[in-house]
């Protein structure tokens, strides 16, 4: 599982270096790559083994937590971290529009993917199988939300008040940020179970209940930062 991996390996160079070397431009200029002292000397070609993509460990349908236990791929844990995957997906596209239309919150938005991989980290340790030292390395900062709380009193007081329900809508950016919050509301369904359970933070649902707020927020500040008008539901006749 390369998200899982990812998760729990951010950061650290051998990831990193193994990722780029698979897909090459895919990596960009700001990605947290470490390399060792001694990383400028060229290495044999016959001296590097790159590991393949594909493990074959989860073919049966079965697929390991960071505690190492095995669970069914349908298990709510998988559930959760695989929506997790797709909100972090969905906010990184949002964020390619808006770059495009030169908005000031794109740092935020990487911000955010980058506390996704952190909230992933957690999902994937159940707290019935982790040891202190998997708890001590996964745990959740309260915060990210404080941040998100900040950042969205802020928008909102460049904001006109919201009088009537809107559709997603506002131009390429707006409409990629509504889609993101839409995830973002299936990714806390997805982890209410898990954290009900006792197996996951709390404050990570807390973490993705204030993350669609500011999703729906900052798709409002998109619109109104672009010109662009947002659709008024109007009930058919």
């Amino acid at each position: 599982m390369i998200f899982l991996d990812l998760v729990l390996n951010g950061g650290k160079w051998k990831t990193h270096h193994f990722i780029k070397s698979v897909f090459g431009s895919l990596m960009t200029k700001h990605s947290p790559v470490h390399a060792p002292q001694n990383a400028h000397r060229a290495e044999s070609p016959s001296l590097v083994r790159i590991p393949k993509i594909y493990t074959k460990t989860g073919d049966k349908g079965f697929s390991s937590t960071f505690t190492g236990e095995r669970r069914p791929k349908e298990d709510h844990t998988f559930e959760a971290l695989g929506t997790t995957d797709e909100l972090s997906s969905a906010v990184g596209l949002a964020r390619e529009f808006s770059i495009d239309s030169g908005h000031s919150f794109t740092d935020q938005l990487e911000k955010i993917q980058c506390v996704l991989q952190d909230v992933g980290s957690n999902i994937a340790t159940p707290r019935s199988s982790a040891r202190d030292s998997h708890i001590k390395k996964t745990k959740f900062s309260s915060q990210a939300v404080i941040e998100l709380e900040s950042w969205i009193d802020s928008f909102t007081e460049e904001l006109p008040p919201l009088t009537n329900f809107i559709l997603p809508s506002g131009g390429k950016s707006s409409a990629a940020l509504h889609v993101a919050r839409a995830v973002c509301r299936r990714a806390e369904r997805c982890v209410a179970p898990v954290v009900r359970s006792g197996e996951t933070d709390p404050e990570v649902a807390k973490y993705l209940n204030r993350l669609s707020d500011y999703l729906f927020t900052v798709a409002r500040y998109a619109a109104m930062k672009e010109g662009n008008g947002e659709t008024i539901y109007r009930r058919p006749e």
